[in-house]
């Protein structure tokens, strides 16, 4: 039996790459007030609210909006090149 060493190598090299973003950690965002590593190591960073929204979570305003157009522009670039190698790659296996 012929053990095809590439494709076994790409698919090591992907479950490994999984399995290492499974441990990233998520940001979540909460109300909640947790204890801070360190926090007695330093000023203390406080943040002033104002009393004008009514009871329920507070979480920090993020502004008015993310600029997505640089991600939308590069996510097309990288899939007009993909398109690009794979139509290249399928005329020369054609030849």
């Amino acid at each position: 039996m012929v053990i095809a060493r590439r494709p076994l190598l790409t698919t090591t090299a992907a479950a490994t790459l999984l399995a290492a973003l499974w441990f990233v950690p998520s940001a979540n965002a909460t109300d909640r007030p947790t204890s801070v590593p360190g926090a007695g190591r330093g000023p203390a960073v406080t943040a002033t609210y104002t009393a004008d929204a009514g009871p329920g979570p507070r979480l920090a305003d993020t502004g008015t909006g993310i600029g997505t157009r640089p991600y939308l522009i590069g996510g097309m670039a990288f899939l007009g090149i993909g398109a690009a190698l794979l139509s290249h790659s399928a005329r020369r296996a054609d030849a």
